[in-house]
């Protein structure tokens, strides 16, 4: 974590930084695909990324409930 950043934006980072590595992994699918190439190791890392987008996602779900939950 940056020094400037709070642990959501940090949490908010990771989900962007996320969604663009799927998304680029998705491409790299795709073009392996057109040309003929095998696509079985660029197929198990877009399920990595994939998994870890969704555990951001859900960090940042858990973030968020603590911040608005009432405070006692």
């Amino acid at each position: 974590m940056a020094d400037h950043e709070t642990e959501l934006e940090m949490v908010q980072r990771h989900v962007r930084e996320g969604e663009a590595h799927v998304k680029r992994q998705r491409e790299i699918v795709a073009e392996l695909r057109e040309r003929g190439h095998p696509t079985d190791v660029a197929i198990a890392l877009l399920a990595e990324f994939e998994d870890l987008l969704r555990q951001h996602k859900a960090h940042l779900v858990r973030i968020e409930a603590t911040k608005s939950a009432p405070h006692a």
